[in-house]
C-alpha cells in the first residue's frame, strides 16, 4: 500500500492486459481452417497466419494509436487561396495502408493460389488485420468489392474500366495499390437508394476518359481518400427527363483525381464527425460534373453493384467476429492479471462464467463467417452448386445482421468486464465499442438485412437448402458422437419451426410477416450456426481429442434457437400504441 500523500507515484499499478499472436492465441480459428482446409491448403495457410498474427498483435498497434490520435483534417485552400478541398491522414494511417498492400488482404482473393480455399485464407487474415487496423478494413472491403464488380463485367466500356481499375485494386505494391470509396447514401435516403438524385449527363466530349458527367451530392462517403470510387446516378433522357426509383438507376465509375492531380469536379462539402471509426476519411461530397463511365446495363444499377455488396457484407461479418475476439483475447488476459477479493479475476466464478458466455457467442460467429467465405470462394471459382449459391445468398445478410448486433452486444459486456478501466480512453477499450456500432449501420441495417433475407427467400428459394444442411450437419455430428445428440434434436426442432414458420406468417399477410422478420432472422442465424458448430465438434473430438468445441455446440443449442411467432393483428395494434410512445 502506498502512504498517504505518495501522489500516484508509488504503491500498486494494474498490470495492463496485452496481445501476444493474434493467430496463435485464437484456437477456434485455426481449428476451424484446419477442418475446413485441405490439408497441403491449410500447412502454407497455417505459416502465413501465425506469422502475420506476430505483426498484428505488435507492429500494427502504435500505427493504430497514431491513425486514431490523428484524424483526417480537410484543407479548404491552399497558401494562396485556391481551393484545394485536400483530406488529409496521418502517418499511422499511410503505413497501415502500406501493410494491407504487402499482406494481400485484397490479392489473395484474386491471385487464387488456392483455389477456392483462397477467400477463406483472405477472411482468416482479414480476421487478425482488422482490429489493428484504425479501419482501414473499410476501403478494402470496398476495393475488394469493386474488384470482383469488375472482374465480371463482359461489355466492351466494363472490360477497358477492368483493364485499367483491377490491376491496381488487387496489387501488393503499395505505390501502385488503389482502393475504391462506394457512394451510394444520399440525403434522401441510406438504404431506400430509390430516391437517390444525382444525375448522370452524357458528354461526348469525354471519350476516353468518361460518357457522363455526374451532378448531385452524396451525403456519406467512407474512404474519401480513395482513388476511385463506384456510385449511383440516374442518367438523364436526351428530352432532359430522368427515370425515377430504383429501376432508373445505373452504376458507374468514377476516379476521384484528374491528371493534374486535383479532385475531378468535386467538392468536399464536409468531414462527417462521427461516433466511432474516427480515423476513418468519411464525408459529404458535391459532384459538379465528376466524369464518370457507365458500367453495366443502364438501368440496372442496382442489381449490378450488388456483386460489389455481397462482399462488402462478408468484410462486415468478418470485421464483427474480429472486433469482438480481439476484444475478449484482451479480457481474457486481463482475467489473468486482475485480483480481486484475494485471487485473480481468471477464477472467480462468475466472472469466468460470462466470460465463457462470451466465447460460445464468438464460436458461433467464428464457424459463420468462415463457411460464407468458404462459399463465396467456391462461387467466385465456379465450383458452387445450386444450393451452394442459394445458401450463400441467405446467409450473407443473416450473417452481417446477427455478427454485427452480436459483436456490440459482446463487446458492451467486455468494456464492463474491466471495470472502470474499460471507461477510460487511454486504454483504447472504450475505442472498441464505438467502432462496434457501426457495423450494424454500414451495408444495411439489421430491420432492413432482416427484409432482405426474406426476399432472398422468396426469390432464391434459399430456406429449403439451408435448412436441410443445417439439419445434416446436426445429424452427422449426433451419429458421429452421441453426446452431441440432444444439441441436434435442439437444431432439427428449431429448423422444423422455422419451415412452419413462414405459411403461417404469409397467412397474416405482409405487415406480419415484416413485423416479425428481425426475430425470424436471428432464429435462422443461430440454427445455422449451431449446424456448423455440431459439425466442428465432432471433428474436434475425433480428430483433436478437444472437447471444448463440443462444449460450445451443447450450450449454443440450449439457447432459443427459434425466437419467432408470428405476430397478429394484436400485437401489430400492440406496436402501433407503443411504437412511437
Amino acid at each position: 500500500m502506498s502512504a498517504p500523500g505518495a501522489g500516484g507515484t508509488e504503491g500498486f499499478f494494474q498490470e495492463a492486459p496485452a496481445l501476444g499472436n493474434t493467430f496463435e492465441t485464437d484456437a477456434v480459428l485455426r481449428q476451424s481452417l484446419q477442418r475446413i482446409l485441405p490439408a497441403d491448403v491449410w500447412e502454407d495457410v497455417r505459416k502465413d497466419l501465425s506469422r502475420f498474427g506476430v505483426r498484428a498483435g505488435g507492429e500494427m498497434l502504435p500505427l493504430a494509436d497514431h491513425a486514431e490520435t490523428h484524424p483526417p483534417r480537410l484543407r479548404r485552400f491552399d497558401a494562396w487561396g485556391q481551393r484545394i478541398d485536400q483530406i488529409e491522414t496521418s502517418a499511422g494511417w499511410s503505413a497501415l495502408h502500406d501493410i494491407a498492400a504487402e499482406e494481400g488482404i485484397v490479392a489473395l482473393g484474386y491471385e487464387r493460389a488456392h483455389g477456392r480455399w483462397s477467400r477463406v485464407h483472405q477472411m482468416a487474415k482479414l480476421h487478425l488485420f482488422h482490429p489493428s487496423s484504425a479501419i482501414v478494413s473499410c476501403p478494402l472491403a470496398m476495393t475488394d468489392g469493386a474488384a470482383r464488380l469488375l472482374e465480371g463485367q463482359t461489355d466492351a466500356a466494363g472490360k477497358a474500366v477492368a483493364a485499367r481499375a483491377l490491376p491496381r485494386l488487387t496489387s501488393r505494391d503499395p505505390t501502385t495499390f488503389w482502393t475504391s470509396g462506394q457512394w451510394m447514401t444520399e440525403r434522401t435516403g441510406g438504404s431506400d437508394v430509390g430516391r437517390s438524385e444525382t444525375v448522370a449527363r452524357a458528354d461526348g466530349a469525354l471519350a476516353g476518359v468518361g460518357s457522363h458527367r455526374l451532378h448531385g451530392t452524396k451525403w456519406f462517403t467512407s474512404a474519401t481518400t480513395s482513388q476511385m470510387a463506384m456510385t449511383l446516378a440516374r442518367v438523364e433522357e436526351v428530352d432532359g427527363t430522368v427515370p425515377g426509383g430504383s429501376r432508373g438507376l445505373s452504376l458507374f465509375y468514377v476516379e476521384t483525381h484528374g491528371a493534374d492531380g486535383r479532385l475531378a469536379d468535386i467538392e468536399v462539402l464536409r468531414l462527417k464527425d462521427k461516433l466511432g471509426t474516427k480515423a476513418l476519411p468519411t464525408a459529404e461530397l458535391q459532384l459538379r460534373g465528376t466524369p464518370a463511365t457507365l458500367v453495366g446495363e443502364q438501368g440496372r444499377g442496382v442489381p449490378t453493384i450488388t456483386r460489389l455488396i455481397n462482399v462488402t457484407r462478408l468484410y462486415n461479418t468478418v470485421c464483427a467476429v474480429s472486433s469482438f475476439r480481439r476484444g475478449l483475447q484482451l479480457a481474457q488476459d486481463y482475467a489473468r492479471r486482475r485480483h480481486v477479493f484475494g485471487r485473480p479475476l481468471a477464477e472467480q466464478p462468475l466472472h469466468l462464467t460470462t466470460l465463457a458466455d462470451l466465447e460460445v457467442q464468438l464460436h458461433g460467429a467464428t464457424v459463420l463467417a468462415l463457411h460464407c467465405a468458404s462459399l463465396l470462394g467456391a462461387e467466385d471459382c465456379g465450383a458452387a452448386s445450386a444450393d451452394d449459391v442459394a445458401e450463400l445468398r441467405l446467409l450473407t445478410p443473416l450473417a452481417k445482421l446477427y455478427t454485427a448486433r452480436q459483436g456490440v452486444a459482446g463487446i458492451s459486456e467486455i468494456v464492463e468486464s474491466f471495470g472502470g478501466a474499460g471507461y477510460v480512453e487511454d486504454t483504447g477499450i472504450p475505442r472498441m465499442l464505438r467502432d462496434a456500432q457501426v457495423l450494424s449501420i454500414w451495408e444495411g441495417t439489421t430491420n432492413v438485412l432482416s427484409l432482405d433475407a426474406l426476399r432472398a427467400i422468396q426469390r432464391d428459394d434459399a430456406l429449403g437448402p439451408t435448412l436441410s444442411r443445417a439439419m445434416s450437419r446436426a445429424s452427422a455430428a449426433a451419429q458421429a458422437i452421441p453426446q452431441l445428440a440432444p444439441a441436434a434434436d435442439a437444431v432439427a426442432t428449431a429448423a422444423g419451426a422455422a419451415a412452419g414458420y413462414l405459411p403461417r406468417a404469409f397467412g397474416e399477410g405482409m405487415d406480419a410477416l415484416q413485423a416479425g422478420a428481425r426475430r425470424f432472422a436471428y432464429g435462422l442465424a443461430r440454427i445455422v450456426a449451431g449446424g456448423l458448430l455440431l459439425e466442428h465438434a465432432a471433428w474436434a473430438m475425433s480428430t483433436l481429442s478437444d472437447e471444448r468445441a463440443a462444449v460450445a455446440a451443447e450450450r449454443w443449442c440450449r439457447q432459443d434457437l427459434a425466437p419467432f411467432a408470428v405476430a397478429g393483428e394484436a400485437a401489430r395494434a400492440g406496436d402501433r400504441l407503443l411504437g412511437l410512445g
